[in-house]
């Protein structure tokens, strides 16, 4: 349920919304916000604004985001969801921004488990609008029991999650798949603390025939990091003290006022 929708710091229209309902190009961010504040703004702004000049040939301003999301928050909305898209009507030839305002996501609640299938995003380092295929995919594995899907390439190495990254974990240092994926805020913020707890953080490949020998596997996303307990048919250990040591280390990440 959506609790507001503004475009351009506007309520929108029906002519207003017939380009990002029809036209399937764009980019977003998608954030918590609790009190008025959010993990990894700085990181959230430079992802528009990487994205928007992929995109579209310019700049995103942080401060008419920052603006914008406050507007749509108003005073009476602490905690939400809020999703930041992108996009550009061709007969304006200027940037719009669209800011859904939903209610607060849960972190998720005990381990999680997988279907790996054959699907890599098209330009899989944008987070962009129009996941058919992710989603289709996700879909398919809730029916089957599922919580999400792992997104792999032909041959089995492992790319990311249908909305997350993941992590391996094989006892000392985690490992982040470096197929192409998304570079997600959380996983950033995780990769810049976890040394200082006594985990390295390192990128490379990931394959399924490699999964038995991770001690522990978790994803992370905007909602916080859960760990992964089954992978297709392969059952995973879950370490509780990495666990631990991975929730207080997200947990240290401070909230920025928007």
């Amino acid at each position: 349920m959506f609790l507001r929708v503004e475009i351009d710091g506007r309520p929108p229209t029906a002519e207003a919304l017939w380009h990002p309902a029809l036209v399937n190009y764009g980019h977003f961010t998608a954030l918590q916000v609790r009190n008025g504040r959010t993990r990894g703004l700085g990181l959230h702004l430079a992802r528009l604004d990487a994205a928007n000049r992929e995109l579209f040939g310019a700049g995103l301003d942080g401060d008419l985001v920052r603006e914008r999301v406050r507007h749509a928050l108003a005073d009476d909305t602490r905690d939400a969801s809020v999703r930041v898209v992108a996009y550009c009507p061709e007969d304006r030839g200027a940037v719009s921004l669209l800011v859904a305002v939903l209610p607060p996501a849960p972190p998720p609640s005990g381990w999680q488990s997988l279907k790996p299938v054959p699907y890599e995003r098209p330009v899989a380092h944008v987070k962009h609008v129009g996941g058919f295929g992710q989603l289709y995919h996700r879909k398919v594995a809730e029916r089957e029991g599922f919580d999400d899907v792992l997104l792999t390439g032909p041959d089995g190495t492992v790319a990311e999650g249908g909305v997350t990254n993941i992590g391996f974990f094989d006892g000392s240092s985690v490992l982040w798949p470096d197929a192409p994926s998304l570079g997600g805020v959380t996983m950033a913020l995780l990769e810049d603390r976890l040394p200082a707890a006594g985990i390295g953080s390192r990128r490379g490949p990931v394959r399924l025939a490699d999964l038995p020998a991770y001690r522990s596997v978790f994803v992370a996303n905007s909602r916080g990091v859960a760990p992964v307990g089954r992978i297709g048919d392969v059952t995973l250990p879950v370490d509780d003290d990495f666990a631990r040591t991975l929730s207080e280390v997200y947990e240290s990440v401070p909230w920025d006022p928007i």
